[in-house]
């Protein structure tokens, strides 16, 4: 998540049954399409999220110890995300664009099928500040959001509408690679995506559960799939308008996304519906060289993922 120039931060799945309708004639109603019940999302595996973290905090070791804008890890990192969706059969492209005179990569994934005029995305930033690794901060929303993506793949879903992945650059900069994407699509593309769900730390070790209040619909369906689990969530604002949803909704497309926290504190009635430490951080690894493979909760990232996919197959069917 983007740091403002203070150098502090501001602010079930269940399954639809559907309806048969028939009429008319024996031969009518054999030979009319049965509108087809809607498709569960499946469970994330964490196992599967926490070895991408894996993977990112090990291309960060080998490389100065981040994985930010303009440097080898960033650049590792992105190979490593496209591979593993070039291998699953989406079709991948990068977009260049430049930012404190280095060049940055956002990374468009695209899963085949769908309904090309209804676009349903989901994204995070996969850059690192350069004083550390960025596991929580974004390796969490990164390796969720892929982990979700290849769950697509390996579920052979068939969305109604189009299912677009993304992971962003420069966000630590100043939301630079989702503000480059957002302007490069004219106002006829724009007006395609009909949802942009935005994951910029889910992760966090004493965490919170914070959802976006800018689409209803889509605030909702978080809200929904954490009511399932009985966990009562917060309207996101510490981080509001600082992550790569905002380039977004600013151009008038509606956005969504979930938050376990960063450097405001847990107070006393957060800790009662969450647990965790009363004062302390929900990241105190925020922006530092200890936001490592070792600043994740677990319990957290495994809700937060899961919700995503609720999302995704919710939102696109």
């Amino acid at each position: 998540m983007k740091l403002l120039l203070s150098g502090r931060a501001l602010t079930a799945a269940a399954v639809a049954v559907a309806t048969l309708v028939t009429g008319g004639s024996a031969a009518g109603a054999a030979s009319a399409p049965a509108h087809p019940a809607a498709v569960a999302a499946p469970d994330i595996s964490l196992a599967n999220v926490k070895a991408h973290l894996a993977q990112l905090q090990s291309i960060a070791t080998a490389n100065g110890g981040n994985r930010a804008h303009g440097r080898a890890g960033y650049q590792a990192s992105l190979d490593y995300v496209k591979a593993k969706l070039d291998a699953a059969g989406f079709t991948t492209r990068v977009q260049r664009f430049t930012a404190s005179g280095r060049t940055g990569y956002n990374l468009i994934a695209d899963w085949p099928g769908g309904d090309a005029n209804q676009v349903v995305m989901a994204g995070s930033h996969l850059d690192s500040v350069t004083s550390g690794p960025g596991i929580n901060d974004n390796g969490s929303g990164s390796a969720a959001v892929l982990e979700t993506a290849l769950a697509v793949a390996r579920s052979g879903y068939q969305p109604g509408k189009h299912l677009r992945f993304a992971w962003w650059g420069a966000e630590e900069l100043g939301l630079v690679g989702s503000r480059s994407y957002v302007n490069s699509l004219g106002s006829a593309e724009r007006a395609k995506i009909s949802g942009y769900l935005n994951f910029d730390m889910i992760g966090s070790p004493n965490p919170g559960y914070f959802v976006y209040d800018d689409d209803p619909t889509i605030e909702q369906t978080f809200k929904d799939y954490f009511a399932g689990l009985g966990i009562a969530t917060e309207i996101e604002t510490e981080g509001d308008g600082r992550s790569d949803h905002a380039p977004f909704k600013n151009a008038g497309v509606p956005v969504g996304g979930l938050f376990s926290g960063a450097d405001y504190r847990k107070t006393s009635a957060q800790a009662a519906k969450w647990g965790g430490t009363v004062g302390q951080p929900f990241d105190r690894c925020y922006h530092s060289s200890c936001d490592t493979t070792a600043n994740i909760d677990d319990t957290a990232l495994d809700h937060n993922s899961d919700a995503i996919a609720y999302a995704v197959w919710e939102l696109s069917q």
